[in-house]
């Protein structure tokens, strides 16, 4: 996607000088700044701290981390501590497991001085891969969007909750895929943008949204239903970070809610997802899904700009006040209209999904 004119995907990666650069997105939408990772650590941070974010994003630059471990020291003992390190950054997102057990079964067989090369090529052919997907994710979910205009014959109103777009992936997005390329084909469309508290990535989904023209209006969170009520929501698209085999959805806090809404007033809710965000494994969803608990700070402290236009922390609790912080809530697939991967719209059902299950 483009910023200022620029084409950017949000991770390049140079292997010459052993550097990967990332758009930090714990700037936006303020400042929009690159950053160079040349470690290991330096990714893990990264992660950890969401100058990185977004399922697939954290998948492919954490396959990048491997690739600088491997520059550093390609031995078996380094290969196995990189994993685990990486591993633990944020265990909700399944993508995270998905790429570093592609890349430990690839490294695994290579011998150590052929490790280097082999993590750098692997890790850019995921990167290219999930630009791939997210296109076709867009294409598929396009279809949904055409015949809602076909039937409406008017501006389609679309919620959406967190940031899914562009810079949660390496391009085009998940659920912001679809609303672009509408939007280019001259499908009228508005999108009401979730603040997405405590993180603020309704604030990153309006930024996207601006740079590409797309009409949307910023939304606090428990305007949805609201909106809902009163006929402006045709449908709901969010991202996810796991979905489970039988159409269970995990997404960004909040997103539960919205759904329960989307339900009482017959409004169509999707997820769109690459298919390595299917966790073919969990029966259980609400038992099965480790769901990331963040520091309370995130909540405690709003940070923005002062009237001078300077960068600014405002604390809205005293530190006595105890704070929890979940950072997902899991939907039941009986909520879900609809799960948009790649491979097509699937009904969210073990047989619905059956159709986006990779070959054995």
């Amino acid at each position: 996607m483009k910023v200022d004119g620029k084409h950017y995907r949000t991770l390049r990666a140079e292997p010459a000088a052993k550097l990967v650069h990332v758009i930090d997105q714990t700037l936006l939408p303020h400042a929009f700044e690159t950053r160079a990772l040349d470690s290991p650590e330096a990714v893990a941070e990264a992660i950890v701290t969401m100058r990185v974010r977004g399922a697939p994003l954290i998948g492919v630059t954490a396959a990048f981390g491997l690739a600088l471990a491997m520059e550093r020291d390609p031995s078996d003992a380094n290969l196995v501590g990189t994993l685990d390190l990486l591993r633990k950054t944020r265990p909700t997102a399944v993508n995270l497991a998905w790429a570093l057990a592609r890349m430990q079964q690839a490294l695994a067989k290579a011998p150590p001085a052929a490790r280097a090369a082999a993590a750098w090529q692997l890790a850019q052919a995921i990167a290219d891969e999930d630009a791939a997907i997210n296109e076709a994710i867009g294409r598929n979910g396009l279809a949904i969007l055409e015949a809602e205009h076909f039937l409406r014959k008017r501006t389609i109103n679309v919620l959406t909750h967190c940031n899914a777009g562009w810079i949660a992936t390496v391009d085009w997005g998940t659920a912001l895929a679809p609303l672009y390329m509408a939007h280019d084909r001259g499908i009228p469309v508005h999108v009401w943008v979730d603040e997405t508290r405590p993180r603020n990535q309704g604030l990153l989904t309006a930024w996207e949204l601006a740079g590409h023209g797309v009409p949307h209006t910023l939304v606090a969170d428990n305007a949805g239903g609201h909106l809902m009520q009163h006929g402006l929501v045709d449908l709901a698209i969010v991202g996810a970070d796991r979905v489970t085999r039988r159409g269970d959805v995990c997404n960004k806090i909040g997103t539960y809610l919205k759904a329960l809404a989307a339900h009482d007033n017959g409004v169509p809710f999707y997820a769109a997802v690459p298919t390595p965000t299917i966790d073919w494994e969990i029966d259980d969803a609400i038992e099965g899904i480790p769901i990331e608990e963040r520091s309370g700070d995130e909540v405690r402290i709003v940070r923005g700009f002062d009237e001078a236009g300077r960068p600014a922390s405002i604390t809205i609790a005293r530190e006595t006040t105890k704070v929890a912080n979940p950072a997902f809530d899991v939907t039941p697939a009986k909520y879900v209209t609809g799960i948009i991967t790649e491979k097509g719209v699937h009904p969210a059902t073990e047989a619905g999904l059956a159709a986006a299950r990779p070959a054995r």
